[in-house]
């Protein structure tokens, strides 16, 4: 029997870190990078090879914005880290090349002020797999987990989980920009329900050169709090308390500018793993792990492939069978061990209709074996970026 969901608790905490986020864009240029990687691999080699590129780091820089303008003083770092194949039957393959241009193609797509030519730099510190690992991912015609790692995942998502997940992705879609673009992507929001209360603390960057003076920033401010929470409303079919840039304090002519729409510019740093799970939410309340899924190899490593797999068994299990409202299901793997042979699966179910648990069991297993069954599958899912994982 799985815990009360957290619609039932009194006080439930939900977080998402959007695009510009600098945590979020360290996971988002590690998994592109794993993503080209596989791809340049297939085309000419028909597999994909051995690497592990889930190690980037962004090093914030210098800046100075001002009401109509500004400018980046220190570019912004980032460092992408990792294992990878760099050559193979007598073929090279250009990986610096694939990555630094993989990573400028994402910043142009997703940071309208962003200019990764002029603001920031990027370096790569690939070095080679090591020689049992290299041998581990060639051996065998199923794949051979990477790893000893666990993946975790849950269903359905509570009223408010639900609620912040799509006003996030709002607030992360391009579209959406183009009336705003005073509003950067660098965007948290940290959801507090206490009983049926709920009030949204929202951090958005604002960019400079769209605001005039600080009269047009509280006025845009407060369009965008209006905005936030009439959407909001809609999502929860309740009006929440909506709070935006809380530490702004105009007496004092503070207030949360950038040119580039990202606090990475100045104000903070980021790296993989430290922003949202595979769920793409910070669920402090829900079985979460620390596994960093971006960047990690989608062949072989379970860190990402059970993340993933944990979180659909989940949805398929309160999906298909009768009376079970909710799911936890937990994968541990054994290094060296095909991935479809995991060490341990745990499922834990909520059953409405007071049906003991062991009535489900053969159920249960047959969902948990065709998800393993098909994770070769899921491999090619996420090499097309058809499944987020952040």
């Amino acid at each position: 029997m799985v815990d009360p969901t957290p619609d039932g608790r009194l006080v439930e905490v939900v977080e998402r870190k959007g695009i510009g986020h600098p945590d979020t864009i360290c996971d988002a240029l590690a998994e592109e990078v794993s993503r080209a990687l596989s791809r340049t691999y297939l085309e000419r080699f028909g597999r994909v090879l051995h690497h592990n590129v889930d190690k980037a780091l962004l090093c914030g820089g210098s800046a100075a914005p001002r009401f109509g303008g500004g400018e980046i003083t220190r570019p912004i770092e980032i460092i992408l880290a990792g294992r990878v194949t760099r050559s193979f039957r007598g073929t090279d393959v250009p990986v610096e090349e694939v990555a630094i241009e993989t990573c400028r193609a994402w910043l142009r797509a997703h940071l309208h002020a962003l200019d990764p030519d002029r603001h920031l730099r990027i370096a790569c510190r690939f070095g080679p797999g090591s020689g049992d690992l290299v041998d581990l991912f060639a051996r065998g015609a199923t794949p051979l987990a990477n790893d000893t790692s666990i993946g975790v995942g849950f269903a359905p998502r509570s009223h408010i989980e639900q609620a912040v997940l799509d006003l996030g992705k709002w607030l992360d879609d391009r579209a959406s920009q183009q009336s705003w673009p005073e509003r950067g992507e660098d965007v948290k929001i940290m959801a507090v329900r206490t009983a049926s209360a709920v009030t949204l603390t929202v951090t958005c960057a604002l960019v400079s050169a769209f605001v005039k003076d600080a009269a047009d920033y509280l006025a845009k401010k407060a369009l965008l709090a209006s905005a936030i929470g009439a959407r909001a409303s809609g999502l929860l079919g309740e009006e929440p308390r909506v709070e935006i840039n809380a530490a702004d304090d105009p007496a004092r002519g503070s207030f949360y500018l950038t040119v580039t729409g990202t606090s990475a510019e100045a104000g903070d740093d980021g790296q993989v793993g430290r922003g949202n799970r595979v769920s793409g939410l910070i669920t402090p309340g829900r079985p979460m792990t620390l596994e960093a899924a971006a960047g990690k190899n989608p062949v072989s490593h379970v860190g990402k492939l059970y993340s993933v797999a944990a979180g659909l068994i989940a949805e398929d299990l309160v999906g298909a069978l009768p009376g079970v409202s909710a799911a936890e299901c937990t994968l541990v793997s054994r290094i060296g061990s095909p991935i479809d042979e995991p060490q341990a699966v745990s499922v834990r179910l909520r059953i409405e209709d007071g049906a003991p648990a062991a009535s489900h069991s053969s159920a249960v297993a047959e969902v948990t074996r065709g998800w393993l069954a098909g994770l070769p599958g899921l491999s090619a899912r996420l090499i097309a970026g058809d499944i987020a994982v952040f």
